[in-house]
């Protein structure tokens, strides 16, 4: 009865081995199999929590640091192109900006306000303006063309230091206090044509261009050495004046000089050059325009011997 046993159970063991699927042989190859763990060069640490950050942050929302150095270096270029291609006020505020606008006219209103200001420029063309406003300190051209102004007063233009260029042009310009532009250390082109001056006021001698063209200066108009310490002085323009005379000394640095349409009637030979001397050369002045005034350029022809040039004018 045991061997009949024994017999039964064997065969039922060789069935089960027998319907067992077959697989395939597993090859181990590595360097490591035969090296027991605590030997390995890196030693694998299990930590749940590392693991579980690892995980985490291979598939969450990290961006690589060159998309995320591009990303966050975009708005900071678009603010720099839009604050380089904002023109800014004198008083540094921006176009768009709110606040005070420069100084106070007698209106209440700031100046950047009433007229344009484009970096250190004051534009206040035809704005029917019956004075000189208020200038912010940093000015360094102003242009009040077309505008009803009547008289330039001692502190329209006070602690303007920066002060290169002033046009006023096609006003009503009659009085201008003597002293009005003489403290201005950096003024260097006056511009005061087409206005009803009489009385020419002291100049800074930092001046490189004036022009007081059809104005009413006439015989009195200009001081006795006006231009005499205008060293820098290199363009000089008094036409339509009715002069009766050629404003004497000139500087010799002047290039340039423009007297048509006056009433000048005669001339010195020693306007121009100097008769003692005969080796004096005056090469700077190359451009005088005396047309349309009663002098015949031929009476005095010992004038014009230092020039490297003959002025324009009536030659009978």
């Amino acid at each position: 009865m045991q061997t009949f046993v024994n017999v039964l159970l064997g065969f039922f063991i060789f069935e089960s081995v027998g319907s067992a699927p077959i697989t395939d042989t597993i090859i181990y190859d590595s360097e490591f199999y035969d090296i027991p763990l605590e030997e390995l060069p890196y030693p694998f640490v299990y930590d749940e929590n590392e693991q579980f950050d690892q995980v985490e942050t291979e598939i969450g929302t990290a961006l690589p640091s060159i998309i995320q150095e591009s990303y966050s270096s975009a708005p900071l270029t678009e603010e720099t192109e839009d604050e380089a291609s904002t023109p800014k006020l004198i008083d540094g505020t921006s176009a768009q900006g709110s606040g005070v606008l420069g100084p106070q006219t007698q209106d209440g209103l700031p100046t950047c306000l009433l007229c344009t200001c484009l970096g250190t420029t004051v534009y206040c063309d035809d704005r029917e303006l019956d004075a000189v406003p208020p200038l912010p300190k940093k000015t360094t051209y102003f242009y009040s063309r077309y505008n009803r102004i009547r008289k330039i007063s001692r502190n329209d233009f006070a602690n303007l230091n920066n002060l290169k260029r002033i046009d006023l042009t096609a006003n009503f310009i009659s009085e201008i206090h003597k002293d009005a532009f003489r403290r201005l250390p950096q003024l260097q082109e006056l511009v005061l044509c087409d206005n009803r001056i009489r009385q020419l006021p002291e100049l800074p001698s930092t001046l490189t261009f004036i022009d007081v063209s059809k104005n009413r200066l006439g015989h009195k108009g200009i001081r006795k050495e006006a231009f005499k310490d205008l060293n820098e002085l290199r363009r000089l323009y008094i036409t339509d004046n009715n002069l009766d005379h050629i404003p004497l000394p000139l500087p010799e640095s002047l290039q340039a000089l423009h007297l048509q349409n006056n009433n000048i009637q005669e001339m010195h030979e020693d306007t121009f050059c100097k008769m003692r001397d005969f080796t004096y050369v005056r090469r700077a002045l190359e451009d005088i325009r005396l047309d349309g005034n009663p002098i015949s350029l031929s009476k005095t022809p010992y004038a014009y011997m230092c020039l490297p040039r003959l002025p324009v004018g009536n030659l009978i």
